[in-house]
């Protein structure tokens, strides 16, 4: 059972202050969740590598198929590859989120202050967070409307399903990576920022 933590007799006068101390601590009971999100990070890393994995040997069987007699050049192959090349692309995309690596505009940053920037931060995950809630309905409807009629034309017992599902699917992950960046830039405005050994923040 999670103990509320003491609050002195001065703390309790203070809303300020009673507010410093027992927000921290909420957080640091929210962090425990931080192994979660590092796992699924690391199976979608992880299912990336092996779409990659797969893609360069579908090509190299492919482009062997067109210069080495005995071996056949099947026409499904560039369908292959262009459908893992989608999943792995949107999934690849998700996963920057977590790491901050997207491009952004950084270069009026210095002059503003850092509350500000928390704030353009917290708006920008609240945008993204729309985003990804529009690519999961709208990605589910195109793959259930237009998707789910049509076959892969080399693949005929393959549904288009899986062609428009990477939509919905990036929009799924973008989801769950972007609420663990929305919760980071509101932690910021209670928890001091780590420094790391250089000086900078963490």
């Amino acid at each position: 059972m999670l103990c509320a933590p003491s609050i002195s007799k001065n703390e309790r006068n203070n809303p300020v202050l009673r507010k410093e101390k027992i927000m921290p601590v909420a957080f640091e009971k929210l962090d425990k969740i931080k192994p979660v999100y590092d796992a699924v990070y690391k199976v979608m890393l992880f299912l990336c590598k092996v779409m990659l994995a797969a893609d360069i040997l579908v090509v190299a069987f492919q482009v062997a198929g067109r210069y080495i007699p005995f071996i056949p050049d099947p026409s499904w192959t560039e369908q292959v590859v262009l459908t893992l090349m989608s999943y792995m692309a949107v999934l690849s995309a998700a996963l920057a989120i977590r790491r901050g690596a997207h491009i952004r505009m950084t270069a009026f940053d210095r002059y503003l202050p850092k509350i500000v920037l928390k704030v353009l931060d917290i708006l920008a995950d609240v945008a993204i967070f729309f985003l990804a809630a529009i690519m999961v309905t709208e990605g589910w409807k195109y793959a259930q409307q237009i998707g789910s009629r049509g076959a892969y034309e080399s693949m005929p017992w393959l549904s288009r399903f899986w062609m428009y599902f990477p939509v919905c699917l990036a929009g799924a992950a973008m989801i769950v990576f972007e609420i663990e960046a929305l919760y980071m830039h509101i932690r910021s405005f209670f928890v001091p920022e780590e420094k790391t050994e250089e000086g900078g923040e963490k």
